[in-house]
C-alpha cells in the first residue's frame, strides 16, 4: 500500500459516498477468470540487466512473422510497410503532435488529417469519412450506435460471420446503453440469409465483406432489403488491401463502412496500435463519431483547413456527445496515408491483385493435399481450410518447424467442437514462392 496516499478511513468514506461496499464492488464487471488473484511469479525486484536479459529470454521464445513463412491473417496482416513511411512519420512535428485542441496553427497535421479522410472515402466508396478511431472493433461498436442514433432505434443485427472480437466489443460497449445487439448463427460452410431476420425494429445490419471466415459477397441485395425497413447497413471490412480489388461498400449501397487499416502502412506490432476507418453518406455526417477535418480558405483567399463539427461536448458534455471518443489514431492514419500516396490508385489494385492472385495459387495447392479441403468458394486473401485433424496440433506442430501456417479458428470461436478442424490461411505479397513449398511440404507431413 505503499503507492496508496489515502487512509483507510479515506477511502471508507468515498466508498460510502458512491454506494459501493468495497472496492472489489469496482471491477465486478471484469469476469472473475480475468482478474489476478495475487502477485505473479515473479521476483520482487532485480538489477536492471538481470531484467533486461531475462526479458529477452522470454522474447527469443517467440516465432515472428517477420523470422518466418507466415500465413497468419484473421484480422491481421502482414504486408511490405516501405521504409520512407517510417522515416516521414518520425519526423519531429508529426511525432510529437497531438491533437490539436488549437486547430488554425495545426495547418500541417489538420492536411495531413484531411488526405486521410480523402482516401479512406475514395476506397470504400462513401462521401465522408472521419479522422480516423482507435481500431476496427471499436469504429464497429461506434457505428452501431450511430446507426441507432440516426434510425431512433434500439436494437442492431450481427452477422454470424463478423469476426468474434468485432461482436464482443459491440457487444460490450452496448451492454450499459439503451441499446442492444443480436446475433446470427455462425457458419462457414454457407452464405447466411441475415435479410430474412430483417424487421421495423432493426436499426442497423452489420456484415463482414470478406467476412471472419475470407467469404467475398455481392451485398447489393441485402442493402436494398434493409433500406425498405428503414435499416442502415453497416460493412465491416478487416482487410483494407480488398477494396484495391473488389467492388467498393458505397457501390454495394452501405450506409456506414467501418474497418480495420492496418494493412496500409501499420506493422503487425503485436496487436496494436491500430487504426480504425469510418466512412459514411453525407447525410448522416452530424452523427458520426471522432473527429472531422473540412477544408475552407483564409481571409487572404489561400487554401486552409479546419477542425469541424467535433462538438466541445465530447471533451466536457459527455453525456451530450455523440461519442466519447475524443481523439484520433494519428500517428497510424498519417502512416496509412503515406502509405497510400506511394501506392497511387495503380498501384493500390496492383497491390490487391497479387494478394488475390498468391491466395488463389496456395489454395489451388492445399486441395491437392489428401484431406485437406478449402471451403471458400470465394475469398481475397485468405481462406478457410478443413484439415482432417484439430487444427490446433496441426499449428503448433508446425510452429516447431519455422512455419506459421495459420489461425486455428477454435482459438477466436472456442467450445464449438464444428470448428475444431478449421484454420484460417492468409497470403500477402510477402509471401514468397519457398514460404509456399515449406508450408505445402510440412502440411503434408503432419497430416
Amino acid at each position: 500500500m505503499r503507492y496508496m496516499p489515502h487512509t483507510a478511513e479515506e477511502r471508507k468514506a468515498m466508498l460510502e459516498k458512491i454506494g459501493v461496499g468495497s472496492v472489489d464492488d469496482l471491477f465486478v464487471d471484469i469476469p472473475e477468470e480475468a482478474r489476478l488473484k495475487g502477485l505473479l511469479d515473479l521476483p520482487k525486484h532485480a538489477p536492471e540487466m538481470s531484467v533486461d536479459k531475462q526479458m529477452q529470454s522470454y522474447g527469443s521464445r517467440n516465432l515472428s512473422p517477420s523470422a518466418a513463412p507466415s500465413f497468419l491473417g484473421a484480422g491481421a496482416y502482414r504486408h511490405h510497410v516501405p521504409s520512407v513511411v517510417d522515416h516521414l512519420i518520425q519526423r519531429s512535428e508529426f511525432l510529437t503532435a497531438y491533437t490539436p485542441y488549437q486547430p488554425e496553427i495545426s495547418q500541417g497535421t489538420l492536411q495531413a488529417l484531411f488526405e486521410f479522410q480523402t482516401q479512406v472515402a475514395m476506397i470504400t466508396g462513401m462521401e465522408v469519412a472521419n479522422a480516423s478511431m482507435y481500431d476496427g472493433a471499436t469504429s464497429c461498436a461506434e457505428a452501431v450506435l450511430m446507426a441507432c442514433r440516426v434510425t431512433r432505434r434500439k436494437k442492431a443485427l450481427l452477422s454470424g460471420n463478423l469476426h468474434p472480437q468485432y461482436r464482443e466489443v459491440t457487444q460490450t460497449t452496448l451492454q450499459y446503453t439503451e441499446f442492444s445487439a443480436g446475433e446470427l448463427e455462425i457458419s462457414p460452410m454457407k452464405n447466411e440469409d441475415v435479410s430474412a431476420h430483417l424487421d421495423k425494429d432493426i436499426a442497423c445490419v452489420v456484415v463482414q465483406n470478406p467476412d471472419f471466415f475470407g467469404r467475398l459477397q455481392d451485398l447489393s441485395d441485402l442493402a436494398e432489403k434493409c433500406h425498405e425497413v428503414g435499416a442502415l447497413l453497416i460493412v465491416v471490412v478487416n482487410e483494407v488491401v480488398s477494396l484495391g480489388a473488389v467492388k467498393s461498400p458505397g457501390e454495394m449501397g452501405a450506409d456506414i463502412v467501418v474497418g480495420e487499416g492496418q494493412s496500409i502502412g501499420v506493422p503487425l506490432s503485436y496487436g496494436g496500435p491500430y487504426v480504425g476507418l469510418l466512412a459514411t453518406r453525407q447525410k448522416y455526417v452530424r452523427q458520426m463519431p471522432g473527429r472531422l477535418c473540412g477544408e475552407t480558405t483564409d481571409q487572404e483567399g489561400k487554401r486552409g483547413f479546419v477542425l469541424t463539427l467535433s462538438t466541445r461536448e465530447q471533451h466536457i458534455r459527455r453525456e451530450k456527445a455523440t461519442s466519447n471518443i475524443c481523439t484520433n489514431a494519428g500517428l497510424c492514419s498519417l502512416a496509412f496515408s503515406i502509405h497510400m500516396s506511394l501506392l497511387g490508385e495503380t498501384g493500390f489494385a496492383e497491390l490487391a491483385n497479387i494478394n488475390h492472385a498468391a491466395a488463389a495459387s496456395l489454395a489451388e495447392a492445399l486441395e491437392g493435399i489428401e484431406g485437406v479441403e478449402v471451403l471458400n468458394d470465394t475469398f481475397f486473401n485468405e481462406f478457410t481450410v478443413k484439415l482432417p485433424g484439430a487444427a490446433e496440433d496441426a499449428v503448433e506442430a508446425l510452429a516447431e518447424q519455422g512455419i506459421l501456417c495459420g489461425v486455428p479458428v477454435s482459438r477466436l470461436i472456442p467450445g464449438n467442437p464444428d470448428f475444431a478442424n478449421l484454420m484460417l490461411v492468409a497470403v500477402t505479397e510477402t509471401n514468397s514462392d519457398e514460404d509456399v513449398a515449406s508450408l505445402i511440404a510440412a502440411l503434408k507431413e503432419v497430416v
